[in-house]
């Protein structure tokens, strides 16, 4: 629920401190889901710019609909007259004619758009597409547009034409887009949960949904084939593709066949099960949904701080220099970056963003003073996450505990404790307790046992789920896609400036003709904000997406998509992208209700003023820009998370500050993959840096899971990990090889693990190719191997 209108003026100012020194600004009332609203959803395929184009499916349909059918409306007829006409559109998306291809394609898209013009509400609209698209699916309409779309993609004069074009405008891409756009409408409305649905639609989408992640298409997924449209557009060669409409469709795809955030931890349960592992400890979604946004304990400081100013300025001349050091935050890793100068003044003056956590160059302690009242001091009620030891932390523990108290070692044995003394093994126990063991973990032992042992070991039996038909699909190319979809971002990113070489994603946004009002000009640059922002939710949502489910799947389908992202710059594009005013970028205001579909074909239009496109709702913040942040934050844990290396890089990439100041959005999923990247390096920041953001620290102790034994705040083996980039990867890639080679590369299979065929009819039976060369000197052959060598018959027979 969205809160009332005098909420988003809570972000106009700087929030005020209360007595107690806690900020007064709300939490975001963002949930965290797979997708946005339904409404919402189907807003954003359309950009303003393609307005005038829904009366003209309207028009298509209705002159197809009079000619064959009558003066009645389309809701007014009967299912079997429905059916009848729906059939007779698709027959005329076999004609040759382009142009009457292209109309009844426009008419199909109408009945997918709900037949509108029938309809009063929006509520009216939404019934009458989920209606008509049912009947498109039974009629056999996807599969057709499918075949359509296939031959666009190699409409070679469509792509030759737009490459040599100076501008690329809307008019180039309509064929695209009216079939993407029906894809688009069929997937999205079918993978929407209606409890109303009759049984048999329920049937055709279980059906639908196994169709779309099967190679029926083209003899592969339609996943693959929309890979396929991204890397022809970046590659220069399909100017025209309507990208954002790709994406969208691709994303959707990706999501209906194989499942979104709440089915992945049913996977995940039921795989732990069938592989002998204990339940999960939480459902990480309940317990992210339930904590709320990060405000530190108030400490005395706080308390008193308001009282305590004036002492403060007198008593600053007496402050030790240390303590000076803490009051000015200096980063080590600031050095003389006019940049982060920027983002240091960003912190003190910018009055526009709410400060989630108080200023830690507020550190500096007062005086000593009596204690206030206990009841005003606030204390965490209980961690949120249940502790997590791997068997590796124990390991170590007790490898380093044998040295030191005996002087010898036992290498991965964990349950001897002979000699040691009685703490470590009540340690030991504790460590024991909150062990867990990852999916993952036993994907990588099984991997190494296939490796080492293949012949006892046996075939493996792959499971064919729509994960695995999807990673084998796209395996070939998957560093192209990789590098396609960074690409992409890059050019959508607010951060990145405008360059002549970086690839033009605004083909299916910009007019044939360019603005010539100031009013059609603000417009269009809304337009072209929201086609950004649209942009960078799909790809941040299909990139969690596919790293989630394949590391599911199996770990190394994980990391290599993960390494190649990480070759593929992924780490500093998405560091760049944080660097910008992340509180303008969240609460960004890019869109016209009035212009939103299913809006603007029910109701009339207002005339638009610029008063009226700068109003816009009262909305907190832009669902869209938040999910989409809060996504590649998780895409950089993921592709961080246990490798020494790629940390090093958040580091030397200068991310912390970048990072604190993600902090202010006062979102609690927001800053909790925040402040976890924030934990991975903070042992490498150095001492000044930790005790100048001690109120960051204990938003980490407080927020992020505890792995008992990680000295994360202290840093004291920083002597003991050199930092070999390389060497890292390297082994990782060697792996990921292995593993694609075993799996997927039957064609160089180890000739020693071949069957042997050792019938002699079918081994005299085969055609042998001898070279040439042996066929003229076959009589010399003849005499000196068979004739002149003597053959003791009897020596034979015995």
């Amino acid at each position: 629920m969205l809160p009332n209108k005098g909420a988003r003026c809570e972000f106009a100012r700087t929030p005020r401190k209360d007595s107690e020194g806690l900020s007064e600004s709300p939490d975001l009332e963002f949930e965290y889901s797979d997708t946005d609203k339904w409404a919402a959803e189907l807003s954003e395929l359309y950009s303003y710019t393609e307005g005038p184009e829904f009366a003209l499916n309207r028009k298509c349909f209705e002159e197809e609909f009079r000619a064959h059918v009558s003066d009645k409306k389309w809701t007014d007829l009967d299912a079997a007259q429905h059916r009848a006409h729906a059939m007779r559109l698709l027959d005329g998306l076999e004609v040759i004619a382009r142009e009457k291809r292209l109309k009844a394609a426009r008419a199909i898209l109408y009945m997918a758009q709900g037949s509108f013009a029938d309809c009063s509400s929006e509520a009216e609209v939404q019934y009458w597409m989920r209606y008509n698209i049912f009947l498109l699916l039974d009629v056999g309409t996807f599969p057709a547009l499918v075949e359509l779309l296939n031959m666009e993609i190699d409409n070679s004069a469509a792509c030759s034409s737009a490459v040599r074009k100076p501008a690329i405008s809307l008019a180039d891409s309509t064929d695209l887009r009216v079939l993407l756009n029906t894809m688009y409408l069929m997937v999205e409305t079918i993978q929407q949960d209606d409890p109303a649905d009759k049984p048999e639609w329920k049937i055709m989408k279980e059906t639908f949904r196994a169709e779309l992640g099967s190679p029926l298409f083209n003899n592969e997924p339609i996943s693959v084939m929309l890979f396929g449209m991204v890397t022809k557009f970046c590659s220069g060669h399909a100017p025209h593709f309507p990208m954002k409409k790709v994406l969208l469709l691709l994303w959707k795809s990706i999501l209906f066949t194989l499942g979104g955030f709440e089915q992945l931890q049913i996977i995940k349960v039921h795989k732990r099960e069938e592989l002998g592992l204990p339940p999960l400890p939480e459902d990480s979604i309940r317990v992210i949904r339930s904590m709320r946004a990060a405000s530190p304990p108030a400490s005395a400081s706080d308390l008193i701080e308001q009282q305590q100013k004036r002492a403060r300025r007198e008593h600053k001349a007496l402050i030790k220099q240390d303590n000076l050091d803490a009051f000015n935050e200096k980063d080590p890793y600031k050095a003389d970056d006019s940049r982060e100068d920027e983002d240091d003044n960003d912190d003190n003056d910018n009055s526009l963003e709410p400060e989630t956590f108080p200023l830690e160059r507020d550190e500096v302690m007062p005086p000593p003073i009596p204690h206030p009242p206990s009841e005003r001091v606030s204390f965490p009620k209980g961690l949120p996450w249940a502790p997590k030891v791997r068997e590796k932390d124990i390991e170590n523990f007790l490898e380093s505990s044998r040295s030191k108290f005996i002087g010898y070692t036992l290498g991965s044995d964990t349950d001897t404790v002979v000699g040691l003394p009685r703490p470590i093994h009540e340690s030991i126990k504790t460590l024991k307790q909150h062990k867990y063991i990852s999916i993952a973990e036993l994907q990588m032992a099984k991997e190494e046992e296939y490796q080492k042992t293949p012949l006892s070991v046996g075939e493996e039996e792959v499971e064919m789920c729509a994960t695995e038909l999807l990673y084998q699909g796209i395996l070939p190319s998957l560093p192209q896609y990789m590098i396609a979809l960074l690409k992409i971002l890059l050019a959508a990113a607010p951060t990145s400036k405008a360059k002549t070489d970086s690839i033009n994603i605004l083909a299916d946004v910009l007019p044939e003709e360019m603005p010539t009002t100031v009013l059609q000009s603000m417009k269009l640059g809304v337009d072209v904000n929201r086609h950004k922002e649209i942009i960078v939710k799909a790809i941040s949502a299909i990139l969690l997406l596919l790293l989630k489910h394949f590391k599911l799947n199996h770990i190394y389908q994980f990391e290599y998509m993960a390494q190649h992202l990480v070759f593929a710059n992924c780490i500093p594009l998405i560091l760049k992208f944080f660097n910008q005013n992340i509180m303008s970028y969240i609460t960004a205001k890019n869109s016209i209700s009035v212009l939103d579909f299913p809006y603007c074909v029910v109701h009339e239009l207002p005339e638009l003023t610029a008063e009226s496109l700068e109003a816009g709702d009262n909305t907190q913040f832009c669902w869209r820009n938040l999910f989409s942040c809060i996504n590649l934050l998780r895409i950089l844990n993921k592709l961080t998370k246990w490798k020494h290396s790629r940390t090093m890089m958040l580091v030397v990439f200068k991310s912390a500050p970048i990072l604190k100041r993600a902090l202010k959005v006062k979102q609690a999923m927001m800053q909790l993959y925040v402040l976890k990247l924030l934990k991975v390096q903070t042992k490498y920041l150095g001492r000044q840096w930790r005790k100048s953001n001690m109120k960051t620290m204990s938003a980490i102790y407080q927020k992020v899971r505890h792995r008992l034994n990680d000295d994360w705040a202290y840093g004291n083996d920083l002597d003991a990990r050199p930092w070999d980039f390389q060497a890292e990867e390297c082994a990782l890639r060697a792996s990921i090889e292995r593993f694609n080679s075993r799996r997927y590369d039957k064609s160089h299979s180890n000739p020693d693990f071949l069957p042997v065929d050792n019938c002699l009819q079918s081994v005299l039976g085969q055609r042998v190719d001898l070279p040439e060369d042996f066929q003229m000197n076959y009589d010399l052959w003849l005499e000196r191997e068979v004739f002149s060598k003597p053959i003791s018959w009897e020596e034979l027979l015995q």
